[in-house]
């Protein structure tokens, strides 16, 4: 009975180990045709501190993000509340098509993985996950992420001449450099001002004109836009 009981002791503590921390390698990977990533920030945190969440007005931190790419807010508040982070792991921009690999490890507590990064180009569209729950059973887990609008900027669409993430108000230029000029703008106010899922660019056929500066044949996209494939070791 002795010898029992050890053995039980001793599987409890190696799954509490495991349930503290874990070593997660992730991929995330652009599914779009002409949509890019600005540098991206994951977090792995507790279940009281979300990045985002949908239905609810966007905080200044991740309106810097998904206007103008700055992650530096969001690092802050998630460091403040010791999460575990990685931030640009792609080195810049990721393009579409292309993946980005890299190691987190989650510590005890933060059991929740959440993702983000703004979409160019976009108004104030990102990529996210919000707060998914990390398995403790070891394992690869693949995930599909949509795009996000938060709801602080009208989505009109037009290019500012010159401009480029971070922190320009309105769309930074198209970084494939397949934009167009001279749009009137699709819109000038928003309904929605919660954060929820993206309409998505609308565009037009017109390079020099129209309503929109983005072309209806490039930049429009469907949801989901990115891929996450998750190894839990």
């Amino acid at each position: 009975m002795k010898l029992k009981s050890l053995f039980a002791v001793a599987a409890l503590a190696a799954g509490s180990s495991a349930a503290q921390a874990q070593d997660l390698n992730i991929t995330v990977t652009n599914l779009t045709q002409a949509i890019y990533f600005t540098p991206l920030i994951t977090a792995a945190h507790t279940a009281d501190n979300q990045m985002f969440s949908s239905g609810t007005a966007a905080s200044t931190q991740l309106q810097a993000m998904a206007e103008g790419g700055d992650i530096s807010g969001l690092s802050t508040l998630l460091t403040g509340v010791s999460a575990d982070i990685n931030e640009n792991p792609a080195g810049g921009l990721l393009a579409p098509a292309m993946s980005t690999s890299f190691m987190l490890t989650n510590s005890e507590n933060n059991d929740y993985l959440s993702l983000a990064a703004m979409i160019l180009p976009s108004n104030d569209g990102f990529v996210g996950l919000d707060s998914w729950m990390i398995p403790e059973e070891a394992g690869t887990y693949t995930l599909y992420l949509n795009a996000y609008d938060a709801g602080t900027e009208a989505n009109n669409e037009l290019v500012v001449e010159g401009s480029g993430a971070p922190g320009v108000a309105g769309i930074p230029a198209a970084p494939g450099g397949d934009a167009g000029t001279g749009g009137t703008g699709v819109t000038s106010s928003e309904g929605n001002t919660m954060v929820h899922i993206h309409r998505g660019n609308l565009g037009d056929d017109n390079l020099t004109g129209g309503s929109s500066d983005l072309t209806n044949n490039v930049h429009r996209w469907l949801n989901p836009v990115a891929k996450i494939t998750i190894v839990v070791m």
